[in-house]
This record gives structure tokens, sequence and C-alpha cells, in this order.
């Protein structure tokens, strides 16, 4: 499938209070979800934060990984972060997409913790995908949720994972993973 690009966003989204903030960049994000995406066939992984500082520190991990000793020491890091894409905005995600695949508008798949009345279950969304050559962009939000002013442009949003418990705090690596394994993953 590769229609399906990812990406972690780091503004707009809230903090605990509900204020909309800008997250920092980790470097095990930047490691993880590379992988992830990389197993799942995804397109492309893109970081995006407006911060020129965050960008700089995403562009000297994938610098080292890429074509420092990092490149030579682990091949298979190398590989996986070749996908992965630093951007300042969501916007500038989109239209990078749109330009590359010339197939129109990109559909803006988002996530997170919380149900929403409206949501595509996994085996919907993947059919979706199969049938059609458009591009598929699922957000991932940090902190505490994607803001307003981004889940009021989707298109779509993908079904909350849900454990056996109440408590619902995964780290974004590890929602990241399952969501790939429930979406692509070969059963």
């Amino acid at each position: 499938m590769n229609n399906v690009y990812i990406a972690l966003l780091h503004y707009p989204v809230y903090n605990k209070k509900g204020d909309v903030v800008t997250t920092a960049v980790t470097n095990m994000d930047i490691h993880d979800i590379s992988r992830a995406g990389k197993t799942y066939g995804v397109k492309r992984f893109y970081i995006i934060t407006p911060l020129e500082q965050q960008r700089q520190f995403v562009r000297r991990i994938l610098d080292h990984w890429q074509k420092g000793y990092g490149a030579t020491y682990n091949p298979c890091r190398k590989e996986a972060l070749d996908t992965t894409v630093i951007k300042s905005s969501l916007e500038d995600t989109l239209k990078e997409i749109e330009e590359e695949t010339g197939n129109g508008k990109v559909n803006l798949v988002v996530t997170g913790a919380s149900l929403r009345e409206k949501f595509l279950r996994f085996d919907d969304l993947n059919k979706k995908i199969s049938e059609n050559n458009s591009a598929y962009l699922l957000v991932f939000g940090t902190g505490w949720g994607i803001a307003d002013e981004i889940t009021d442009k989707a298109d779509y949003f993908i079904e909350p994972i849900r454990g056996s418990s109440k408590y619902n705090h995964l780290s974004v690596r590890s929602a990241v993973s399952i969501v790939l394994d429930r979406l692509l993953g070969k059963r």
C-alpha cells in the first residue's frame, strides 16, 4: 500500500490544560515510528513542528543515521529513516503529498484516544485505501491531542484504540504501531 503516509503532529496540539501548544520532538519517536512505518510499507513519515530548533534537532539525528557514522553502523536503521521527512506545518505536508502523487486532494485521517460519533473502523479504512489510488495521511497527535483546527479539516476519524482496562494513555509510538498493524498488517 504505497498510498499511505503518516505524520506526527507537534503543533497545533493541546496540553493538559486544553491550551494549544507546540510539543517537543523526541528521539525515540523519530526512530520507533520510522521503523514501524517502514515495516508496514508506509510511503513516508512526516514529523511536523513549526520550531526551527526542533527541526534542526531532527535533521541532526537523520543526518547521523542517513549520512554519518550511523549509516554504516546500522544500515537497517538508515533504511527506516530514509522515509522520514521534517516539515513545518500540516499544510506544507499536504501540499508535498498532493504534488508528489498528482491525485488531487489527500484524504486526511485523524487519530486519537477519544471516541468520536463518526469514525471508521480499521477494516473499512483498509478497504477504502485498497480500492483507490488516492493518498491517505494518518495524523497522530502529541501532547493531549490534536487541536480542533486540524480535526475540523479531517476527512475521516479512525476508531480509537481500546484496551481491556479503563486506562488509555499509550505513547504515540505504541499507538502508531497498533494502528498500522490493525490497518495494514497481514492476517
